[in-house]
């Protein structure tokens, strides 16, 4: 797994070492890192023309080093100083002595030139989006040619949310340095950072309390079935979903539970006769979910519907002592009355979108992270908050951001799959946060693969399924790059 860290955390884990190693040490292993990736990105250094805008503090230092190891290396630099008084002295003494040049806001920035911008303006102790001078050099060097590349975080998006509350640097590519920060990859701050790349300082971290699953780590959790398994030891899910004038919903996500390959998928609804003609490997009854068999976890909610009988059901659901997901219609139903959540012993996971969330009494917010974890913590479930980064939270405090998907997947039903998958992992025996986090990616990773013959419906990611956990299964050790950073 992937930590991902705040920026107090990352704070933390750098004073020891600041200690400990002569002044300067870090900034230049973060330099020399950023340097190296800023040379993989253009080619070459020779001619090239560079141009960083520079803040004050840590972060413009930063920036003003890894200039001076481009301008060594034949690159045209320049420097242009938002805060000329405040800017880093060491810095900029050793991108002069490299022949670097420098210049203010109002001066010759080189922006319209430049084949690379380094954003040095605002480090992770930034808030609050970027002030005008910084907005409109920002705005000049996104209109221009050159490639743009933050330093850590880019300027004005919220290190540990992601919140981006105004203009903000467009990074197409960050280097980030010691930790993977979790703004970088949740809300609006995932649009911005681009393509991520992690600089190895030498911290001493910190299990991490946020996690990003690679595809390894997926892979590690999905059992293949062994020579002694049969179809009761691989789980057993069952399905209560769609009504019978809309079999959708419960076609989907049975089909997905199916194809996340438990041991034996039921369903019980009014959907019956659809999902018979679908899928003839689901065992049907149209009674109530007592009536199924027996079941080692719930999904319930998809395209339900929210009358008294749905109501009736949903309780009956909620009542066993087995794992149930809650989607969709009984979503809707269990925010009307949480308690039916909160009086649960066994695991619930609840997969709600922004508007579904709200439904709870609470806004999501630009802290999407912060928010699950509150929902998670108040009803004793783990929350999947659905979005382009989805993220799960437990409640004891541990989350997860998924790193895979599209914006292809938003789309009618394609929640239904994802229920149907989680659903089935829960199934198999993995801890609820697990199972959702697995889930998620799942998913994603499904989408993106739909998504290659253009765009999408619900139905391709049930098909893209096999193919999607053939891929999972050869996937190599972890690296950042394995969940799509």
């Amino acid at each position: 797994m992937i930590g991902l860290y705040t920026a107090a955390e990352v704070r933390a884990a750098e004073e020891p070492l600041l200690a400990t190693t002569p002044e300067g040490t870090l900034m230049q292993r973060a330099a020399t890192g950023l340097a190296t990736v800023c040379l993989e990105l253009l080619g070459r250094a020779h001619g090239t023309r560079v141009t960083a805008l520079v803040g004050a503090g840590n972060n413009g230092g930063d920036a003003l080093f890894a200039g001076a190891h481009l301008a060594r290396r034949g690159a045209r630099v320049t420097a242009v100083l938002l805060d000329p008084g405040r800017a880093h002295a060491a810095g900029l003494a050793a991108l002069r002595a490299a022949g670097g040049r420098v210049t203010v806001a109002d001066g010759d920035t080189g922006l319209g030139r430049a084949d690379l911008v380094l954003d040095g303006i605002v480090g992770t102790g930034g808030h609050g989006g970027l002030r005008p001078p910084a907005a409109a050099l920002v705005e000049r060097a996104a209109t221009g040619p050159g490639l743009m590349v933050a330093v850590d975080v880019p300027s004005g998006v919220d290190a540990d949310t992601g919140a981006v509350p105004g203009p903000a640097f467009p990074a197409q590519h960050t280097v980030t340095f010691g930790a993977l920060k979790c703004g970088l990859v949740v809300g609006e701050g995932r649009g911005y950072a681009g393509a991520v790349r992690l600089v190895d300082i030498g911290l001493d971290l910190p299990r991490a309390g946020t996690h990003r699953l690679t595809d390894a780590d997926v892979a590690a959790r999905m059992r293949p079935p062994g020579g002694d398994d049969d179809k009761y030891t691989q789980g057993v899910v069952g399905v209560v979903a769609g009504s019978s004038a809309y079999p959708g919903a419960a076609v989907l996500c049975t089909g997905a539970a199916l194809r996340a390959r438990p041991g034996l998928v039921r369903y019980a609804g009014t959907a019956a006769a659809g999902v018979r003609a679908a899928w003839p490997e689901v065992i049907v009854t149209e009674g109530r979910p007592g009536d199924a068999g027996r079941v080692q976890a719930w999904v319930v909610g998809p395209g339900m519907g929210t009358d008294d009988d749905a109501r009736s059901v949903l309780a009956e659901v909620l009542a066993t002592d087995l794992p149930v997901l809650v989607d969709a219609d009984a979503l809707t139903m269990a925010a009307q009355d949480p308690d039916l959540v909160r009086t649960r012993s066994a695991p619930t996971v609840l997969t709600p979108h922004d508007r579904e969330f709200a439904r709870f009494g609470t806004e999501v917010g630009s802290d999407r992270v912060g928010a699950a974890r509150r929902l998670a913590a108040d009803l004793g479930a783990v929350v999947l908050l659905k979005g382009d980064a989805t993220v799960v939270a437990a409640p004891g405090g541990t989350a997860y951001v998924n790193g895979t998907g599209t914006p292809w997947l938003a789309t009618a039903g394609t929640g239904d799959v994802l229920s149907g998958i989680t659903g089935a992992l829960l199934a198999t025996g993995l801890p609820a946060d697990e199972a959702a986090a697995v889930g998620a990616h799942v998913h994603g990773r499904a989408g993106r693969l739909a998504a290659e013959e253009g765009p999408l419906i619900a139905g391709d990611l049930v098909r893209s399924l096999p193919a999607t956990l053939a891929r999972l299964r050869r996937a190599p050790a972890g690296r950042l790059g394995d969940s799509g950073a």
